[in-house]
């Protein structure tokens, strides 16, 4: 009877994104503190999409809405066997398993923004989603570039310079692949974020943390733990790492869930799952209206 959470990355918020959490009272406080870091006028700026996809405004909102989302629904639904966060999705992982409070999170997705465009501050880096055959493969051979997060053997993102990616891109549809640029501007989890991922190690390791409540499921080893030094470890260097997201998921199925709930923002990481583990069910939050509809479907699922 067991329930998974996962907690999305950048590129899934959008400007319709979960408007029923301004009416839960649970959600307030953290939407006040979203605000303090945002700005009181954040929702009216979703449709500026250079300003919503900025990282200093990405990793606080991300974080924000996951953490708000499951404050709402935490006392509607079983506490979760295992959580995991895709990339910076991490810092609501870590907090809804209780490492630490939303605002400590905030402050992290802040800190973890700003050190990471600091990393190459008058670079031009970026990052290639790549799928079709051997899409994997392809990534991990390619000069120049390297694999930014695993999603299967037909799934990559590769991360690098802009130009070489450009190269790259060019030469894998040319072999039938499709490439799509995402809309972030650094080269997340390369070598290249090396100096981000050691100030958010200075920064973490400001922070008291608290034994977890649930499993974590971890991007830099694709395993769980629950030990805060190894989670603390493992969240630092993940910036300057490949995310093994694939081996993530897999972690996850092992610990035998009976369904899984994306909280926050888009579908993208429920598709990943079904595609993945079709026989253990997955929505997320963002297809629903509201916490009943949610807390409906979640209780259908574990019985």
């Amino acid at each position: 009877m067991s329930l998974a959470l996962l907690f999305p990355g950048q590129g899934a918020q959008h400007p319709q994104m979960l408007r029923w959490l301004d009416a839960e009272p649970e959600a307030a406080a953290t939407l006040q503190a979203l605000a303090g870091c945002l700005g009181r006028d954040w929702r009216d700026r979703l449709h500026d999409a250079d300003w919503l996809h900025a990282n200093a405004v990405a990793q606080p909102l991300l974080t924000g809405l996951g953490i708000a989302a499951w404050q709402v629904l935490a006392a509607r639904l079983p506490r979760p066997a295992v959580v995991a966060g895709y990339s910076v999705g991490e810092l609501a992982a870590f907090a809804v398993a209780g490492l630490f409070e939303a605002p400590t999170a905030l402050d992290l997705a802040a800190a973890r923004a700003q050190a990471m465009d600091d990393s190459v501050a008058g670079q031009h880096t970026g990052l290639l989603a790549v799928q079709g055959p051997h899409a994997l493969a392809l990534a991990e051979s390619a000069a120049g570039l390297a694999v930014a997060i695993r999603i299967g053997a037909e799934r990559a993102i590769v991360g690098g310079p802009g130009a070489v990616l450009d190269i790259a891109a060019a030469a894998w549809r040319d072999a039938g692949l499709r490439c799509t640029r995402l809309p972030i501007g650094v080269a997340s989890h390369t070598p290249a974020m090396a100096t981000a991922a050691a100030r958010f190690a200075e920064a973490l390791a400001r922070v008291d943390l608290q034994p977890a409540r649930a499993a974590v499921v971890c991007n830099f080893t694709g395993t769980a733990s629950r030990s805060p030094t190894v989670l603390a470890t493992a969240l630092a260097c993940q910036i300057a790492s490949t995310v093994r997201w694939d081996d993530c998921m897999d972690s996850v199925a092992e610990r035998g869930v009976r369904c899984v709930l994306e909280v926050g923002p888009g579908t993208t990481l429920a598709t990943l799952w079904r595609e993945r583990h079709p026989a253990i069910p997955a929505r997320s939050v963002d297809e629903f209206q509201g916490p009943a509809g949610i807390q409906r479907w979640v209780i259908e699922q574990i019985g």
